[in-house]
């Protein structure tokens, strides 16, 4: 696990580095206060700290403070480290939003039992969120946790000038395969089918259960050419696959039709993630209407 080290004397920050690299993390080291608060800007930031009260820049509390009023979801467990020990400071650094409090000179063993403590709730609360943001049947992204991220995607992209690409797709005929071999056999074919999405997507681009049959996929970096190749290899992965039926010396086929929209971001372009989304629900609807098992472009012109 990475853990943020604050400490703005270069021998306590040196034996401190030393103590945690050698029980086992992985270190980032900050000079002051304002390169603690560079750090945990950072959307891959570490989620322990070990953060020193007094600092140029900004101190320990201030840091805390900074820490509990941003908005989001990965949570950094901090210990404050300071010289000061009334009972006064106690509280005060404990109110500024700090997870724990040690006193120089510190005994090296109890701050590393303290930070396993905070190792244990973070990664209790990454497990909670993974289940919260995880369909249970398919192992994707859940409609909310997929818009989440499109959100974040689509400001990624305005920044770097790029495109964004969307996906969305579903099964044919899917209540025909329910209300012919049952639920157990409908849930293996949505399954199916999810792998299917992952296996033809690139490793960042990342997929979701929109709902029901439906499943959406976010194409972060490309226009309509290569989001229509994934949606292409995807169908014809799915219509020549057999899904061997559990029990039985059967296999069913099924088919998927897809809709794909394309954006470019360039330039400061305000374009939604929820209209792209609503062009590409249109392109499948149309795509549902031409016959099924096919891929549509979403065209202005189409949907007059």
């Amino acid at each position: 696990m990475r853990i943020l080290i604050a400490e703005d004397e270069p021998v306590s920050r040196q034996l401190l580095q030393n103590s945690l690299l050698e029980w086992g993390y992985e270190v980032v080291a900050a000079r002051d206060g304002q390169e603690a608060l560079t750090i945990l800007e950072q959307a891959d930031r570490p989620s322990l700290a070990v953060l020193d009260w007094m600092m140029p820049g900004a101190d320990g509390p201030e840091i805390c403070r900074w820490l509990r009023s941003c908005e989001n979801d990965s949570y950094v467990y901090v210990i404050l480290l300071t010289a000061r020990n009334q009972e006064g400071d106690l509280v005060r650094g404990l109110e500024s939003g700090a997870d724990d409090y040690m006193v120089k000179p510190f005994n090296p063993e109890e701050l590393k039992y303290r930070l396993r403590i905070g190792q244990r709730i973070i990664e209790q609360e990454q497990k909670i969120l993974r289940l919260a943001s995880t369909d249970d049947l398919t192992g994707l992204l859940t409609r909310r946790a997929f818009m989440e991220r499109m959100e974040s995607e689509m400001h990624r992209m305005r920044r770097e000038n790029g495109m964004m690409g969307i996906i969305i797709g579903d099964i044919d005929f899917f209540k025909t395969v329910n209300d012919t071999y049952g639920h157990l056999v409908g849930d293996l074919v949505l399954q199916h089918f999810a792998q299917c999405l992952q296996e033809n997507c690139r490793t960042y681009d990342y997929v979701g259960r929109y709902g029901g049959e439906e499943f959406i996929i976010g194409v972060p970096g490309a226009g309509l050419l290569e989001t229509t190749e994934i949606a292409e290899r995807i169908r014809n992965m799915v219509q020549n696959t057999s899904i061997p039926m559990p029990g039985r010396d059967e296999v069913i086929k099924i088919t998927a039709s897809f809709g794909v929209d394309a954006v470019n971001l360039r330039n400061g372009n305000e374009y939604m993630a929820e209209e792209l989304i609503n062009h590409a629900d249109e392109a499948l609807y149309l795509a549902k209407a031409r016959g099924r098992n096919c891929s549509i472009i979403y065209s202005r012109a189409d949907m007059q």
